[in-house]
Formats: C-alpha cells, sequence, structure tokens
C-alpha cells in the first residue's frame, strides 16, 4: 500500500551540501520523490511543527536553529513511507545511529542531526499539509 511520508533536510544537511546524497538514498530504496522545495521556515511554522515539544528546555534553540537557514522539504511516497523513511534516516542521536542511516554517517550531535522524517501516517499527513500547503 503506498503513502506519503514528509521529510526535511535541516539547515546543517543543506549547508554541507547532503541534499543530493540524501534523496538518492530514498530513491535507492524505492521511495519516489513527489514533491520537494528549498525553502525558509519562519518562527510560526517552526512552533508549530515543534509545537508537542513546547514545554522542553531546549524548544527556543530548535526553533532558532531551524530557521536558521534553508531546509528541503521533501514528500515521498511508496510502500511504508513512513516506516521506511524512518528507517533510512536513523536514531535521534546520531552517535546511537548506525552506519549506513542518514543520521549515522552524516549527523554531528542532536541538534545538528540533518534531517527529519514524520513518526506517523498521522503525522506525516499534518506536516505535509503545514509545509506545503
Amino acid at each position: 500500500m503506498s503513502e506519503k511520508a514528509f521529510v526535511m533536510i535541516k539547515p546543517d544537511g543543506v549547508e554541507r551540501g547532503l541534499i543530493g546524497d540524501i534523496v538518492h538514498r530514498f530513491e535507492k530504496k524505492g521511495l519516489k520523490l513527489v514533491r520537494a522545495e528549498l525553502k525558509f521556515i519562519d518562527r510560526e511554522i517552526a512552533e508549530t511543527h515543534y509545537g508537542h515539544l513546547r514545554h522542553k528546555a531546549f524548544f527556543e534553540e530548535l526553533v532558532e536553529y531551524i530557521t536558521s537557514g534553508p531546509v528541503f522539504a521533501m514528500i515521498v511516497e511508496g510502500t511504508k513511507a513512513v516506516q521506511n523513511s524512518r528507517s533510512i534516516i536513523g536514531p535521534t542521536n546520531p552517535a546511537e545511529a548506525p552506519p549506513g542511516t542518514i543520521r549515522g554517517d552524516f549527523g554531528l550531535d542532536v541538534a545538528a542531526n540533518v534531517i527529519h522524517g514524520s513518526d506517523s501516517v498521522d503525522n506525516a499527513s499534518r506536516e505535509i499539509d503545514l509545509f506545503f500547503k
């Protein structure tokens, strides 16, 4: 069954020139890139996107970081797109991410972990609507 997932290369990944390498990994897995846009996120979108973390001490730092430079927002589509995207991306902490995952190969720390991916089909739908109005 085909589904869509939201994936976003964060400012550190864009700045480091990793867009092509990262997109290639999704395509090699068999996921199709159906929409993509290099964009700056404004504070309102960032606060909405990370709203579930508003009570965390690092919330402000997270919002400042994600709005600090361009991101590459994508919609990928395919069989179990959300689950397959998460396996390509790897765990949030790059130090715990296995080699071969995006975060394991490119991530530096939890704050600069290169990429975001939807963690559920419902969140993918919400994030797609938020970033691709």
